[in-house]
């Protein structure tokens, strides 16, 4: 394909409709993460409070439970006026709509039940968010021949960096030209900018509608009724009920645990990741006692989630499978820890809500993207592996700039200095990431296979980020990002383990 046959494939129309899916996609994700946190943190929500706020985006993490649902699942009505694709692409994204009016209408500052009631709607928005995402992915696979692929994956991803800026950077702007600041705080005005969030998500519900449903390219090996899919649902749901009541009824219980402990950070950090993983259990062991009892079709089970797994570790092994896993979900631990806390950490070192909008939600946005296409030509001319190594390394150490930013307090330009080495190293990691996790994947299992890898990437950064705050009660911010560098080199040697077990061959096209 010549230069101009390349450029001319930009303006084909389903390159120009994954632009639009794209910012939709990137709008509710800041909704949910930092600009909720500064949200919270100017209503008076104690920090350790806002960081667990994160937990909300852990549906990313596990939208693999559901993505085979929403694949095999019709929707009544909308899917034979729609399509499967659109009719669920159209759910999602008036769930979205739903769940930032939600939080809109909560003022979290006046009560701890109006608290709990923005975390509910704020699981809402990442259910709905990461159920959008899942079909976007679909989409875009099926819309287009492979030709188109890779052009439809850049304007997806500038899409979706468009939708992050105006919900980061918009979003404070007009928080804060509304009057709301930190010791001045203004209901109204988070009100009217989550309103006007909500609004911005037309632009995917006009796309939605206008665009053509893809032709279906694959047959199921496999048919199950309706029923069988009804039946998982509700399955999922008792043991998603299970996880929620175990974690919040619990909670008064841990809290004097750790109350008997003095109230030491540390120690309340423990009883927390105890707290959740007893939740977690409970879930697991529900969705188990169900299939055995009969209430899940088991083949339909097998096929869905069984099978992927199991080609995984009989195509790699025991061993290399578990270094591969424990890479998965561990290489980008020291970008995302840190990522939970940032903006809490900025506002307590005395930046305004415009300074930290234009240094972090435009300016460190657009150095992601350079740092992304760096990573992507490293990862062409070097291979996957080395360049994994250096972005492993510079991930972990850039952290240390933040150390310096902490001691130095409000000082602009070491602040531009924190922002630049920190989204550099993590486009740069990224782009040779996702190289990597997309030449693991089995051409028969791609969507399951890539959708756990893509899980479990974030499911155990995110949940370490939740006690982000809590870490920096008990060491403060320079202990913090030094101990978030410390926990970066366990990952190197990972990275050294993997390229002596696996060979990575990645074509110039991935």
């Amino acid at each position: 394909m010549g230069w101009t046959e390349s450029l001319r494939t930009f303006i084909h129309p389903r390159v120009i409709t994954m632009l639009f899916l794209g910012f939709a996609a990137g709008i509710p994700l800041l909704l949910i993460f930092s600009s909720l946190s500064l949200w919270l943190g100017e209503a008076g929500v104690e920090r350790k409070a806002v960081t667990f706020f994160s937990w909300a985006a852990l549906a990313y993490s596990f939208k693999f439970v559901w993505a085979p649902l929403i694949d095999k699942l019709p929707l009544p009505f909308l899917t034979k006026a729609l399509g499967r694709r659109r009719a669920w692409l159209l759910v999602a994204q008036i769930g979205i709509i739903l769940a930032i009016v939600l939080m809109g209408s909560i003022d979290p500052a006046t009560s701890q039940d109006n608290l709990m009631f923005m975390a509910l709607a704020a699981v809402l928005l990442g259910f709905t968010s990461a159920t959008q995402d899942v079909v976007i992915d679909a989409y875009r696979i099926e819309a287009a021949e492979t030709r188109l692929q890779a052009m439809m994956s850049s304007t997806y991803i500038a899409g979706y960096r468009l939708g992050m800026i105006v919900a980061g950077a918009g979003a404070l702007f007009l928080a804060s030209g509304m009057g709301s600041e930190k010791g001045h705080y203004v209901y109204s005005a988070w009100q009217w900018t989550y309103f006007i969030m909500a609004a911005t998500m037309l632009v995917g519900v006009v796309t939605t509608l206008v665009i053509p449903e893809p032709q279906r390219q694959t047959v199921d090996k496999h048919h199950y009724a309706t029923a069988d899919y009804l039946r998982l649902v509700l399955v999922f749901g008792c043991a998603v009920t299970g996880f929620a009541l175990t974690f919040f009824y619990g909670s008064d219980v841990f809290k004097a645990v750790t109350a008997l402990a003095g109230n030491d950070a540390f120690v309340g950090f423990l009883v927390e990741t105890v707290h959740f993983a007893l939740a977690i259990a409970v879930a697991v062991l529900i969705g188990w006692a169900l299939v055995q009892a009969g209430a899940v079709n088991q083949a339909m089970a097998k096929d869905t989630w069984i099978a992927p797994i199991a080609d995984f570790f009989q195509r790699y092994g025991l061993k290399t499978a578990f270094l591969l896993l424990a890479l998965i979900g561990l290489y980008r631990i020291t970008d995302i820890v840190p990522g939970v806390i940032s903006n809490v950490f900025y506002q307590d070192l005395g930046f305004s809500k415009p300074e930290i909008a234009t240094a972090v939600k435009t300016f460190g946005v657009i150095v992601s993207i350079i740092g992304g296409f760096a990573g992507g030509l490293f990862a062409t001319r070097f291979g996957v592996m080395r360049t994994l190594m250096w972005g492993a390394m510079l991930t972990a150490f850039t952290n240390l700039v933040f150390v310096w930013l902490a001691y130095a307090g409000h000082d602009v330009p070491v602040m531009y200095l924190a922002v630049t080495a920190d989204n550099l190293a993590a486009g740069f990691a990224s782009a040779a990431f996702v190289a990597f996790l997309s030449s693991l994947t089995n051409v028969s299992f791609t969507a399951v296979q890539y959708a756990i890898f893509s899980s479990l990437m974030t499911l155990l950064p995110k949940t370490i980020g939740g006690y982000s705050g809590t870490m920096v009660d008990g060491i403060g911010y320079p202990g913090f990002f030094i101990f978030v560098t410390l926990i970066g080199i366990p990952v190197l040697w990972l990275v050294w383990a993997v390229g002596k077990h696996l060979q990575v061959e990645q074509s110039p096209s991935a």
